[in-house]
């Protein structure tokens, strides 16, 4: 009985076993059809796209900030420039709109700025005059007092005699006849029959050509731009010519002076040749039908030979286009006698033809304005009483006496 037990259980064991071979190898049979979808090269493909979209949603929040990045300065570019260049069209239209101030009546207008630093002399003078008895001591007093503020000898000495003369005739002198006396004698010494015109016109058919001319300091590319303001105020049109190209930022200064007031600029590369900028400007005036070309001339030591050199070639230049109708010499009114130097050397390469004294507001003596007269034999035609643009205005005798002695 045992021994058929155990045949028995050994039986039971083999068929167990047998069936787990079957289903093994069953399973093994199954396999197969179940490895090609996970093998195949169509499998293969999709798991780019799984590999793509697990890249993407690792990666996907950082495109959305790239994008986000770029789109907002793409949104603010447009909004920076934007800003930028209404400012520019702006500054463009500033010029257009800007009105220069009527030139009629300047000096009149600037008569309390210029009374403030000059009324020294005439209120001197008139203190001096109005003492009971005028003796040696006293008209010496009066010629210091002249001389002090920079008349000249010559002039000084020839007042003085007219004065003597007058008041021994008057006999009696009140205030207000020794101011008339005194305003009459002051005028006659300015000139007061001197052609103060600045010459703009010319007797061709082409515009008027005026060089200006002065060493560096004086305020000459600055009274350039001024002047080109009083002609427009004056109903001119006007060229400017940018010939000073040994000072840094002239050109662009000059520019910036006739943008303002819609004048065109014919500038050359700094360290250009000054001859060849003149003639282009003149023959630009000449296309335009401009009324008035002006030429603003390097202003480097008068010492020095080459500059009067090259200022002579800038005049003979300019000639071959038409003659040149006006060569105004600035003078800083502050310089005193030192600025009579300068006239001298001026005048002597290029003809004078009228003198524009700046800074005459400020510490300068009234007297200069006699003294350079007489060195020239020329007419101051404007002066700068002012850093305004509207500050330069053409010369009046009487306007200006009135500011020296007061009501």
């Amino acid at each position: 009985m045992e021994l058929i037990l155990a045949v028995v259980i050994a039986l039971a064991v083999a068929v167990v076993v047998t069936g787990g071979l079957v289903v093994s190898g069953r399973k093994k049979k199954q396999l197969p059809p179940a490895q090609p979808p996970s093998t195949t090269p169509t499998i293969t493909a999709p798991p780019a796209e799984p590999h793509v979209g697990d890249e993407a949603e690792t990666p996907r929040e950082e495109p959305r900030r790239t994008v986000e990045e770029v789109e907002l300065p793409a949104a603010e570019a447009p909004e920076a420039p934007v800003v930028v260049e209404e400012p520019a069209a702006e500054e463009l239209a500033a010029p257009e709109i800007e009105v220069p101030e009527p030139t009629a009546g300047r000096l009149v207008r600037l008569r309390t700025r210029l009374a403030r630093s000059q009324n020294s002399l005439g209120k001197g003078l008139l203190s001096l005059l109005s003492r009971e008895h005028l003796d040696e001591d006293t008209w010496e007093e009066i010629e210091e007092t002249l001389l002090t503020a920079d008349v000249g000898v010559a002039p000084t000495q020839e007042l003085v005699e007219r004065l003597r003369e007058r008041v021994k005739v008057l006999g009696t002198r009140t205030p207000d006849e020794l101011r008339g006396l005194l305003r009459e004698e002051l005028i006659t010494l300015l000139g007061a029959d001197l052609d103060r015109t600045v010459k703009t016109e010319s007797p061709e058919d082409t515009p008027g050509v005026v060089m200006v001319v002065g060493v560096n300091g004086t305020g000459k590319t600055t009274t350039t731009g001024k002047l080109a303001r009083v002609l427009v105020a004056d109903g001119k049109s006007v060229v400017l010519g940018a010939a000073d190209t040994f000072r840094a930022a002239a050109a662009d200064q000059l520019q910036t002076w006739g943008e303002r007031v819609g004048a065109r600029t014919v500038r050359g590369p700094e360290g250009g040749d000054p001859a060849s900028i003149a003639f282009d400007a003149v023959k630009e005036g000449i296309a335009e039908k401009a009324d008035v070309v002006l030429i603003d001339t390097a202003g480097r030591l008068h010492t020095k030979t080459g500059l009067m050199d090259e200022l002579g070639k800038v005049k003979r230049v300019v000639e071959k286009h038409g003659p040149l109708d006006e060569v105004l010499l600035v003078l800083d009114a502050t310089t005193g006698q030192n600025g009579l130097i300068q006239a001298r050397v001026f005048a002597e390469v290029v003809d004078i033809t009228g003198i524009v004294l700046t800074k005459l507001d400020g510490t300068a003596k009234g007297g200069i304005v006699v003294a350079v007269q007489r060195e020239l034999g020329v007419p101051v035609k404007l002066v700068g009483l002012g850093e305004g643009p509207d500050d330069l205005a053409p010369f009046e005798p009487g306007a200006f006496v009135d500011a020296l002695i007061g009501d």
